[in-house]
This record gives C-alpha cells, sequence and structure tokens, in this order.
C-alpha cells in the first residue's frame, strides 16, 4: 500500500498484482470460521486496490507454485516457507507477464523493506531477487531506495529518488507515521504477513500430509483443509479433520462426498473428516474422538453418525467418548 502510495503521488500510473498460491490466509479462513466478531472480514490485496483507487489484477499460480515450494533454490526458512524463491518467482512472474508488455508498463515496484524479512529482505538478498528474476534494475523498492544503487526509473529521471524512503529493519514505526501522513486511517497487520508457509503448525501439518502419503504432492484442496479445524493422527493411515467452530464444521460438510464423515447426532458436537483409509476399527476410535469433541463428552454413550465416502450411505454408531487426554496429544499434528 505505501510503496504504491509513494510511487503514485509522483504522478505515475501504478496497478496491483495479486498472486494466489493458495497458502495465503485471507484467501479462505477469515471466511471459513464463525468467530461471532465485529472486526470486518476482507481480503486485504482487494481492500488495498479499492483503498488506493487503483485497478487489481489476480492471477492463479497454484499449480506453477509446486516447484518454488518442493524444489526451492535458496532453501526455506524457519519452517516450510522458501521465501527468497517466492520473491523471485513473482518478481519474474511479473516480469514475463504479457499484461506488461500488453500495456506499456515500464518496471516493477514492491514494498520490501531492507532487513524486514530475515530470509528475503536482507541486504544480501535483494540484489539476488533482482538479478535472477531477470528484472535487474527494472525493480525499484521504493521504501528502501536510498539504501539501495538507483533503479532505471531513478536514472532516467522517471522517478524523484529524493522523495523516496531509507526505510531498514524491523521497526514499522516509520512506515506507521508515513501511512498517516499519506492520509491512511487503516492498513493490514504491519508484520506476519499473510502466507501460512511461514507458520509452525501448518508447516508442521504439511509435513505430516507428505510423510503419511509417501508423497510431496498436493492440490488445492489439500491447502485449504490444512488450513481448518483440529487434524488428529491416531495412527500413520489415517487422520481426522475435526471442526472447532459452527462455520467449520459447515465448511466440511462440502468434503461429505470426498471423504468419510462424522457428525455426532446425539449431542451438539463437531463435524469431521477422516482423511485416509480406515479400518472398521479405526472408524470407531475416530467416533469416539468425535465424541469427546462434543457436548456429551461427560456422557456415558454418545450417538456418531458416519457417512461413507464410498456408498454415502450413513450408520449410527453408539460410543463411549475417548478418555486418554495424553493419546490425544501425541495424535495432534
Amino acid at each position: 500500500m505505501l510503496a504504491a502510495k509513494v510511487i503514485m503521488n509522483q504522478g505515475i500510473h501504478v496497478e496491483g498484482i495479486n498472486f494466489y498460491t493458495g497458502f495465503c490466509v485471507e484467501g479462505h479462513t477469515s471466511a471459513i470460521r464463525n468467530q461471532n466478531n465485529t472486526k470486518k472480514k476482507r481480503n486485504n490485496a482487494l481492500w488495498v486496490a479499492e483503498t488506493l483507487g487503483i485497478k487489481l489484477h489476480i492471477i492463479d499460480v497454484v499449480e506453477e507454485y509446486k516447484e518454488v515450494l518442493l524444489s526451492p533454490k535458496h532453501g526455506y526458512g524457519q519452517n516450510l516457507n522458501p521465501c527468497l524463491d517466492c520473491k523471485i518467482f513473482m518478481v519474474k512472474k511479473s516480469l514475463a507477464w504479457s499484461f506488461m508488455k500488453e500495456n506499456s508498463f515500464d518496471f516493477i515496484i514492491t514494498g520490501e523493506v531492507m532487513g524486514q524479512r530475515p530470509k528475503s529482505q536482507r541486504k544480501a538478498t535483494l540484489p539476488i531477487i533482482a538479478r535472477e528474476s531477470g528484472a535487474e534494475d527494472l525493480l525499484l523498492r521504493p521504501l528502501s531506495a536510498k539504501h539501495l544503487p538507483e533503479s532505471l526509473p531513478e536514472q532516467r529521471g522517471w522517478i524523484d529518488r529524493s522523495a523516496l524512503y531509507a526505510f531498514h529493519g524491523r521497526n514499522r514505526k516509520p512506515q506507521i507515521k508515513l501511512a498517516k501522513s499519506l492520509g491512511l486511517a487503516d492498513w493490514s497487520q504491519p508484520a506476519g504477513g499473510c502466507c501460512f508457509l511461514t507458520n509452525k503448525g501448518y508447516s508442521s501439518k504439511l509435513s505430516d500430509l507428505w510423510t503419511s502419503r509417501q508423497s510431496r504432492e498436493y492440490d488445492l484442496d489439500d491447502i485449504i483443509l490444512l488450513k481448518v479445524g483440529r487434524h488428529v493422527r491416531p495412527d500413520h493411515n489415517f487422520k481426522l479433520i475435526i471442526a472447532r467452530d459452527e462455520g467449520e464444521s459447515n465448511y466440511l460438510k462440502g468434503y461429505k462426498s470426498d471423504y468419510d464423515f462424522l457428525t455426532t447426532t446425539s449431542h451438539n458436537g463437531p463435524n469431521a473428516l477422516i482423511d485416509g483409509i480406515a479400518s472398521r476399527q479405526q472408524k470407531l476410535l475416530a467416533a469416539q474422538i468425535i465424541a469427546r469433541y462434543s457436548q456429551g463428552r461427560s456422557a456415558n454413550e454418545v450417538t456418531v453418525e458416519l457417512t461413507s465416502k464410498e456408498t454415502g450411505i450413513s450408520e449410527a454408531l453408539t460410543v463411549k467418548p475417548f478418555e486418554d487426554q495424553g493419546a490425544l496429544e501425541t495424535w495432534h499434528v
């Protein structure tokens, strides 16, 4: 938002590009969960474009991004986040995007700040992004430009370098001060980003998925379901995805034809999916676990409805809620 606004204030026409990888928090999670709060849910890319009054182009790169995630040349960050390769990919994709050439756009800007991210925004890695993406001096970082060599737009006088900034480090106070001076009253979370791959819990779930399947393949549904619910793996061949609230329970109903589906009928409780191939005994265990998360957790018997993904037929299972809390904690992914 700041980078775009700074350049727009110099009379330059700016349009936004948002790459959809499937791993962003804002794409699904806030819309799925029912948190009963008053905070307005929004997609920040769309909201920023609306606030600035610019066009936004959303590009689906889910399939292309697999190579970035599975084989990052520069490795991962603290979790499964290939941040440096991700930046290179997105700048390269922007540069090669036919819209840029067809509409005579002249250069690319990003909101990167030197020293703000430990993997991709260090002094040593910013030049790598420019070089390996092929952008070279067509890539301008308005917020840290004065710490970097002059870009082509600056050299040619398209941009006034004196009106750019020298932000550095992880402190966001200077950016917040700039935002207020530019008349911006609201902005997205100033730290953390939206990528789930930087999240330890999500990365653990993704790693567990790959291990259980003995394959690093994934599809969009896999990405989304890793964001939803509690994930409990009692054995290597199956796990449970258990809704945490009404919103997630409603969402999981949409997968009844793809997974064995569990819901409590004698007591209020969460819906759940069985991911994997479970034996009859394991399905009964799954029903016990679901019963534990229902309002019948203290009852002697809870009725759980199990719907088969193969036949679509439902059956009622009467079980005693699972009691071994220690085992459950061990099974949580």
